[in-house]
């Protein structure tokens, strides 16, 4: 399968809350717009990509800002959550507004939360009083999580290839990884635009080659579109 080189990735968790645009790709530590070309100017490529992410964080801010809504749970999370472990140590990756992390949580489970946006962070605090949860403001690419540390790993609507053998050394023996984010065969026009940072057929099974599976979902394009669970992959697997 081929796979996208130097710039792949999708930003968010969460985000078919807010309604927004989801044509935004990584390039490095800086994201873009899909058909965008890095303009000539002083400082070359490191200097608008460090622009380029700060106005992301921005957008993100103020989206997360406006959002009236509850935090939503993944259902690859809510609908397997008999698979959790009694006790552990969870982590909710690129968190977003942190429903899944207020889920494990919830759970009895100790939980941290990351993402890059300082006011999802802050909201997410304000709803997980009283939880052992954990929120902080991390950068997942540049700060990806350390191996062995989590007994349960979720994941939502973020997409950075090259941070899936992280994601996976960071569980310890017996974790669980709870996945699901878009694919490139939808049956609308929901999720990314560009198909380069979307998931090919069974690609997420792929990203995680050491890990046994324990639930994997991609319904693609057949059947009654009307109906099932479409657009988006899932995957709970064990390592």
């Amino acid at each position: 399968m081929s796979v996208p080189g130097s710039i792949k990735g999708v930003a968010g968790s969460g985000v078919e809350q807010l309604g927004c645009s989801w044509d935004y790709i990584r390039v490095g530590a800086g994201f873009l717009p899909d058909s965008a070309s890095v303009p000539h100017h002083e400082g070359g490529l490191k200097e608008f990509t460090a622009l380029s992410d700060e106005h992301l964080r921005q957008k993100w801010d103020t989206r997360y800002r406006q959002s009236r809504q509850p935090p939503g749970v993944l259902e690859v999370l809510a609908d397997n959550d008999h698979l959790l472990p009694a006790q552990g140590d969870a982590l909710d990756l690129a968190c977003g507004l942190g429903g899944s992390a207020i889920h494990l949580a919830s759970s009895g489970l100790r939980t941290w939360a990351w993402d890059q946006s300082p006011v999802a962070v802050e909201a997410l605090q304000g709803h997980a009083a009283g939880l052992p949860l954990h929120a902080e403001v991390r950068d997942v690419v540049a700060r990806p999580p350390e191996p062995e540390r989590f007994d349960v790993i979720c994941v939502g609507h973020f997409l950075e290839r090259e941070l899936c053998a992280a994601i996976a050394t960071a569980l310890r023996p017996g974790g669980l990884l709870f996945y699901q984010t878009f694919v490139r065969a939808k049956v609308d026009d929901g999720g990314p635009g560009n198909p380069d940072y979307l998931l090919g057929t069974n690609e997420l099974l792929e990203l995680f080659p050491g890990l046994t599976v324990r639930f994997f979902r991609d319904e693609g394009r057949v059947g009654d579109h009307s109906r099932g669970f479409r657009n988006r992959a899932q995957l709970v697997a064990q390592r």
